[in-house]
């Protein structure tokens, strides 16, 4: 699984800054605020991503989608818990993959491979298998949601 500490943080505050997420690095054994899981998991409080080197980089994304999946009114009273339905969840393990391959020396099957060893689950029985075979819907969603475009690239835009 890969950690902040093994990339650089420069590369993965470019995608945030995209967003309007803020990334905030905590010292080691500092407990994260809004971390929903504890431990090294990211958490989230307004547009802040709490973080600490030992903090898994499907984690980092995962909260991060969290806030780019939800509505406006939502992401301004941002503490800990994203909420959200169902689709939103699905939504925001989709573009946790999909923003894998805009980070370096990261890319997709990476993320599949940290998502399926962290313990996500889906029907199909993988994330890959999910993402290539049960994932239309979800990609629909974020298609009308305005969050990536017709080839599954982002655009770079949170929900409205």
């Amino acid at each position: 699984m890969i950690l902040l500490q093994d990339r650089n943080l420069s590369d993965i505050t470019l995608v945030l800054d995209r967003y309007g997420l803020e990334l905030v690095q905590l010292a080691s054994a500092t407990e994260i605020p809004g971390s929903y899981w504890g431990e090294s998991e990211a958490g989230l409080i307004g547009n802040r991503l709490y973080v600490r080197l030992d903090t898994p980089l499907h984690s980092l994304l995962h909260e991060a989608c969290h806030f780019i999946c939800m509505d406006e009114a939502r992401r301004t009273g941002l503490n800990k818990d994203a909420g959200g339905d169902y689709d939103e969840e699905n939504a925001v393990c989709y573009l946790q993959i999909v923003l894998a391959d805009y980070l370096p020396r990261f890319d997709r099957k990476q993320m599949w491979a940290d998502m399926d060893a962290w313990g996500y689950t889906f029907r199909l029985g993988s994330a890959r298998a999910w993402f290539e075979g049960d994932a239309q819907d979800t990609h629909e969603w974020l298609m009308a949601h305005g969050l990536i475009d017709r080839e599954g690239r982002p655009t770079w835009r949170c929900r409205y």
